[in-house]
């Protein structure tokens, strides 16, 4: 095991599949001479070169374009897109072509790529640099996306995610590269569409991913040495397929749940969460499904309302304490303390 960042693990994957297979390539905007805009593609311009290492154009619905042809003939491209905002520049070609070429062709063709590319807000980019709209892509059929929000699991699935025979949308958030966290020396790849409970408790299931699911985490820690309360964490993983038995099963252990994003309320993947918490759940549930999620507007770029705007742990924890103290739940471990 290794003790490294969210980064790091990202970087050693992409080169050690780089090794593995000679049919994967790199592309995207700076990824190469100046190292990507993250640094997770630094030195592999110089070990791999040019022709697997491909520095694009501006010009995203080009470049993935040219990666779902290149997919097609054969090869594994990831492609990186510097943010998953300037990806709506591609979304034709992701949603009408990477996603539907092996259902209309009758599966004659696939299409194995890869589109990396991360999300969130808090970095003060302002509206149109922090949105998420994975959403998007988790509602395509013929599209699997993945969301990991610890440094393991960012190797896992990005391991599975190259190697899948369909296109991988691969979140990623700016607030985890710095993360750190023992990744297994092993290249075992992980299961695309497998959620994790990464924490047991009985008295509430939090739901998340990407950097909610570390939210979720810290909450349900600091929850249990405070005030004795027990929450058991999902993280989701994946949003396409999504793993609804894991979610349903922890819910019919704790009778109550919260499900967090970072993403708009309104139509979120939160949304389809609680209904299908209530569809496999109901006669379980003691209290609403309860749902925190960022502020209905355009991510601002001064501090202070960014902040505000974003989902906070002491947002999550004050949902918390009302869905439980709607069932009486709560002062009795207050009162067993």
């Amino acid at each position: 095991m290794a003790h490294i960042s969210y980064r790091q693990a990202l970087h050693d994957t992409l080169r050690s599949e780089l090794q593995r297979d000679e049919n994967v390539l790199l592309m995207g905007e700076e990824i190469g001479r100046f190292e990507g805009s993250y640094k997770i593609t630094a030195g592999m311009l110089d070990e791999f070169g040019p022709k697997r290492v491909r520095d694009t154009p501006i010009a995203e619905e080009g470049f993935t374009g040219a990666a779902v042809g290149a997919a097609m003939l054969g090869l594994r491209p990831v492609v990186e897109i510097m943010t998953i905002n300037f990806s709506l520049l591609a979304l034709d070609q992701i949603m009408n072509h990477a996603a539907k070429i092996y259902g209309m062709f009758g599966g004659q063709c696939s299409v194995p790529m890869v589109i990396r590319t991360p999300g969130g807000g808090g970095q003060q980019l302002a509206a149109t640099h922090s949105q998420n709209v994975e959403l998007f892509y988790a509602f395509t059929p013929g599209l699997k996306v993945v969301a990991p929000s610890s440094p393991a699991d960012a190797k896992a699935l990005l391991l599975a995610s190259i190697r899948d025979d369909d296109p991988v949308l691969f979140l990623e958030n700016l607030a985890l590269y710095n993360t750190k966290g023992e990744v297994p020396d092993t290249d075992e790849p992980g299961e695309i569409g497998r959620a994790a409970v990464t924490r047991t408790g009985s008295d509430i299931t939090l739901v998340g991913y990407s950097r909610m699911a570390h939210v979720a985490l810290q909450v349900a820690e600091r929850l249990a040495a405070d005030e004795g309360i027990e929450a058991e964490v999902v993280d989701l993983r994946s949003l396409r397929p999504l793993d609804r038995q894991t979610v349903v099963d922890s819910v019919k252990k704790t009778n109550c749940a919260v499900v967090l994003e970072d993403d708009w309320l309104t139509y979120g993947i939160g949304a389809e969460l609680a209904a299908s918490i209530s569809d496999g759940a109901f006669d379980w549930l003691d209290a609403p499904v309860r749902r925190v999620a960022m502020a209905e507007v355009p991510l601002p770029y001064a501090k202070p309302l960014e902040s505000a705007a974003l989902p906070s742990a002491d947002d999550v924890v004050t949902v918390i304490h009302q869905t439980l103290d709607a069932v009486g739940r709560r002062s009795d471990r207050v009162g067993a303390r």
